[in-house]
């Protein structure tokens, strides 16, 4: 079963919270690991998503955007003068996807790493064992914890 709840990173001074907050849609570019991209290949629209802000000082938990395109090829792995450009890649055969999310919510405070691997619920989160993937499921459990912590009332 594909989860419906996801954690993704992204470094506040490439693109925050408030970036999409701005732009209301934006396409998830850039990712070059091949377990994020697979993740995101099984997102659906209305997948809900915490946004991370990660190499940040704290790192944490900004808010929350939603899946409103499902997968499709990122356009960044076909420019040679972008950071991510992929050579192997052609329109015919695409190596990187990428998916739109729009934003939700932001919290009213960031919940910091630290706080949240203080919370038992959170113990098995993948954040904690795969710290440097950009992209990992969320169990229900683990989204309705954080939401807690955020002052919201699970769904």
């Amino acid at each position: 079963m594909t989860p419906r709840y996801w954690l993704m990173k992204s470094e506040p001074d490439v693109f925050s919270i408030d970036d999409l907050a701005r732009r209301g849609t934006a396409g998830w570019d850039g990712v070059r690991n091949y377990q994020a991209r697979n993740f995101m290949r099984a997102m659906k629209i209305g997948d809900q998503a915490f946004f991370y802000h990660s190499n940040a000082r704290p790192p944490g938990v900004a808010g929350l955007m939603q899946v409103c395109r499902e997968a499709y090829s990122d356009p960044t792995q076909f420019d040679p003068r972008d950071d991510h450009h992929e050579p192997r890649a052609t329109r015919e055969n695409p190596v990187w996807s990428q998916v739109d999310v729009r934003f939700v919510r932001k919290f009213s405070r960031l919940l910091p790493l630290d706080e949240l691997r203080g919370v038992p619920a959170l113990s098995e989160l993948a954040l904690f064992r795969r710290s440097r993937l950009s992209i990992q499921p969320v169990a229900p459990a683990q989204w309705a914890a954080v939401l807690v912590l955020a002052g919201l009332t699970p769904e």
